[in-house]
């Protein structure tokens, strides 16, 4: 692993994995389970938990045998249930003790970054 590798994973996020989501979480907030009253908010329709979608972060995460030890998020802007998104991370930075910083973006299809993280823990095995 080095500073300037990414990974990139796109998925479109549909009403089952919401549930799912949701059965798992119990984050039952009516602007992600009920479509008459998201109809008449700002966003006009039912939104993705935003957990749900920083989540994405995690099968990268998998696929690079990475363990997260710290995780910040920035939401810029709403995931609609349907919506396709693409999440990126790039390694920013490598200690000497071993541990990754990563920076990750993820984008809907319009190209619009909706979400921005920070990240930080270690791939493989490891001792601190």
């Amino acid at each position: 692993m080095a500073v300037g590798e990414k990974g990139q994973f796109t998925r479109t996020l549909t009403d089952g994995e919401v549930a799912l989501f949701i059965g798992a979480t119990w984050d039952v907030n009516p602007l992600h389970t009920d479509d008459s009253f998201a109809a008449q908010t700002r966003f006009g329709r039912r939104i993705v938990p935003g957990l749900l979608t920083a989540s994405l972060f995690t099968h990268m995460g998998g696929l690079w045998n990475f363990l997260a030890t710290e995780m910040g998020f920035e939401f810029l802007g709403p995931v609609y249930v349907g919506d396709t998104v693409t999440a990126v991370i790039e390694i920013t930075e490598l200690s000497d003790k071993g541990w990754l910083r990563l920076a990750g973006t993820i984008t809907n299809s319009n190209g619009e970054v909706v979400l921005r993280a920070q990240i930080k823990g270690y791939p493989g095995e490891f001792e601190e």
